[in-house]
């Protein structure tokens, strides 16, 4: 009968590995570090780095400030509001807010300067009388009543 040959592995110590990665890190890596020195000292140059030790040892001030503000109710308001508006323009096809904001320039250049003269009643009433200005009335007529309705809603409440 054969006899088993035993193996017996070397024992590799973890510490010296990693010693030995790092005294050959510098040559194999040289561009590198010179890249991360270059940036650091740019960053102490600007006073970058003053400035994050500072925010780290008073980061706990920073929290609790933040903390209180976000607390007040105008500031609990005002990110609910936020967060309305941004469901309110995920909710609008980019095509029509385009021409809408494109619109209000356009009618801001037709207002009357205060030094012409401003236009007569009669004038104004055959402007409503265009295509285009019944079109933009019937949206603002849509728009207060789906508003009144939305208001009428929250009465009922």
């Amino acid at each position: 009968m054969a006899t088993p040959i035993k193996f017996e592995s070397p024992g590799r110590n973890a510490r010296e590995v990693l010693l030995e990665r790092l005294e050959q890190a510098p040559g194999e890596h040289a561009e590198a570090l010179l890249g991360i020195y270059d940036l650091l000292q740019g960053l102490h140059d600007r006073g970058v780095i003053d400035a994050l030790n500072g925010a780290l040892r008073s980061s706990n001030f920073i929290l609790d400030t933040v903390v209180e503000t976000a607390n007040a109710p105008e500031n609990i308001r005002a990110i609910r509001n936020l967060l309305l508006l941004s469901k309110l323009l995920g909710a609008i096809d980019p095509d029509v807010l385009g021409r809408l904001v494109s619109a209000v320039p356009e009618a801001l250049q037709q207002v009357p300067s205060p030094e012409t003269k401003v236009p007569g009643t009669l004038s104004l009433v055959q402007k409503f009388n265009s295509r285009d200005s019944r079109r933009g009335m019937a949206f603002a007529a849509a728009l207060l009543e789906s508003l009144g309705k939305r208001l009428g809603e929250k009465r009922e409440e």
